[in-house]
């Protein structure tokens, strides 16, 4: 009979004779194969806690001289010894110290092979390894593949890692994106990666368990009579997938119609749909991705009390839409994104949702605040919609992005360098040259363009040429004269969405401002807050302004979101 083949008789034994529970258990396994006696020529059947956390460290000493195969099985008998010892609340210090360092090296010997992993049992360098998934995310496949945290590169985040001590090692779990649910869609193309944490126990009907469990709801585990933090790197995930994704590659593209950003567009979560918590909906700029929010999504998920209550919605749209269409589109697919995750609308996460814009993003975000009434559509119109002669399809077409309210459940928007009055570079050659390379107008645009070569005489002198034409990009509506967009100017979230402004300046730039936008047109008035910091118009990645959406969240969080101004 084997050593596998009688352990369950063993284990059976040692209940009915209560022994030392699973330190002995786990010492027997030590001994059924073939370890050495411990330091001081303790048996596995004898050995104390103290006398097994030496025999673990041997294994420890004797482990990095060995061959790959061996030095694997002595990882593992060691993270096994440590784990039982710590369930014994010997030396908890100590025993958490090899449990871990034994772990980490086991897993890096065994995740060489970058196979996927399942639930059970797993053939791992000899040895069989009982596969334990604790609390990880339905999204992930069956199968899963697993990176050391410290494996992944934090270039992405300039270095900065957020991170908690304890019990295990951190990992990131991967898995493809799935294909067979509506939630499916509002998954990351590249696919699904979650932080969890990994260490080993003993297992009554294999050589080791090895758990691989979500650090960020259980957060604590009960071993002996210790309680244990969970290690936890809530950056390595999100680092992992942003470094592995196609989409900031695609960014510029979708500025000059790239279809592949129009295939993407929509909302992407980034954690499991929480129905208590607040969505903070991220919303990137011109020929940009949600890569640029990287840095303070970060700062966002490492932040635990924001991250209990916050759950990060990324969007993405092609920039290369005028600004109205993307607002309506945007629209869109939050209704979309709604429509599975909580398709009754009775979720608690339906209010207080948090806009974050950058540059045009911030402009929509501003545009996802207020209620319209007729301002736009006079500015463009002449006459009321009923009363247009015009197909009541591109009537209705064209209202639907001139004639809007604030998106619902709305309660605050954080803008961060948006020309809220236009930027002089949509004025400048390669604005006109992007313009010149944009695609096949939207739908919405062609009604536009239907319209006034029907019917010139219901549209706005200043706007025939460019409404005829059909010409009407994301850059044009940016551009500091254009009427419609100059009438935006007049429109401020509505009472009941606090908002906050973030600018850049740059020394010796004129106009003043961060080089793309001036100062003058990145401020609103009756900003809850505003700051202006040293920064070019990425500002997005300064901590500066990191620190302060951080700020603004948390005192949201209390209730107490300031009302300043905070000038240099």
């Amino acid at each position: 009979m084997t050593g596998v083949g009688r352990r369950p008789f063993i284990a059976e034994r040692l209940a009915r004779a209560g022994g030392i529970g699973v330190l002995a258990l786990a010492l027997f396994f030590e001994s059924a194969h073939g370890a050495k006696a411990g330091p001081g020529g303790a048996s596995p059947d004898t050995a104390t806690p103290t006398q097994a956390l030496d025999m673990a460290s041997d294994h420890a000493q004797r482990a990095p001289r060995a061959s790959t195969r061996q030095a694997s099985i002595l990882w593992l008998e060691c993270s096994r010894l440590a784990y039982a010892a710590l369930q014994a609340d010997s030396d908890v210090a100590r025993s958490l110290t090899l449990a871990n360092t034994c772990t980490d090296a086991w897993l890096v010997a065994a995740l060489q092979d970058q196979r996927a992993w399942r639930a059970g049992r797993e053939r791992i360098h000899g040895r069989t390894v009982q596969v334990e998934f604790r609390g990880l995310s339905a999204y992930l496949d069956k199968s899963v593949r697993v990176v050391r945290a410290a494996d992944v590169s934090m270039r992405i985040y300039g270095g900065t890692r957020y991170t908690r001590a304890g019990l295990g090692i951190p990992v990131v779990v991967v898995s493809p994106r799935c294909r067979d649910r509506p939630m499916c869609k509002l998954l990351p193309f590249s696919g699904v990666f979650r932080p969890a944490t990994a260490w080993i126990e003993p297992d009554a009907q294999a050589d080791a368990r090895l758990v691989i469990a979500d650090p960020l709801h259980a957060t604590t585990a009960t071993i002996g009579s210790t309680q244990v933090p969970l290690a936890e790197d809530t950056s390595a995930a999100y680092a992992h997938v942003m470094g592995s994704s196609p989409i900031g590659r695609l960014g510029l593209f979708g500025l000059i119609g790239g279809g592949e950003v129009a295939r993407r567009a929509g909302v992407y979560l980034m954690e499991d749909y929480d129905p208590d918590k607040r969505p903070l909906i991220m919303v990137h700029g011109l020929g940009s991705s949600p890569l640029s929010w990287s840095g303070m999504a970060n700062a966002i998920w490492g932040d635990a009390e924001l991250r209990r209550h916050f759950q990060i919605w990324y969007l993405v749209y092609s920039t290369d839409d005028p600004l109205f269409v993307a607002r309506r589109r945007i629209s869109g697919y939050l209704d979309a994104a709604w429509a599975i995750v909580d398709p009754d609308g009775n979720d608690p996460a339906r209010h207080g949702a948090v806009l974050i814009g950058h540059s045009m993003g911030g402009v929509l975000s501003r545009l996802l605040s207020v209620e319209t009434g007729d301002t736009l559509w006079s500015t463009a119109f002449s006459v009321r919609p009923e009363a247009m002669p015009s197909d009541a399809g591109d009537v209705a077409a064209v209202a639907s992005l001139l004639v809007f309210s604030p998106y619902p459940g709305v309660s605050r928007a954080i803008f961060l360098a948006a020309p809220h009055h236009g930027s002089p570079l949509a004025d400048r050659w390669y604005a006109r040259l992007v313009k010149g390379l944009a695609g096949e107008p939207p739908p919405e645009i062609q009604a536009i363009r239907r319209i006034a070569r029907e019917h010139p005489e219901v549209v706005r002198i200043e706007l025939h040429s460019s409404y005829q034409q059909g010409r009407i990009t994301s850059i044009s509506t940016l551009q500091a004269a254009q009427p419609v967009r100059r009438a935006s100017e007049r429109l401020l979230p509505v009472a009941g969405i606090a908002y906050h402004t973030i600018a850049g300046r740059l020394p010796m730039r004129m106009p003043e401002g961060d080089g793309v936008v001036p100062l003058a047109s990145a401020m609103l008035p009756g900003a809850s807050s505003t700051l202006v910091v040293e920064s070019g118009h990425d500002i997005y990645a300064h901590p500066e302004a990191i620190a302060e959406v951080v700020r603004i969240l948390r005192e949201d969080l209390a209730g107490t979101a300031s009302t300043s101004a905070q000038l240099p």
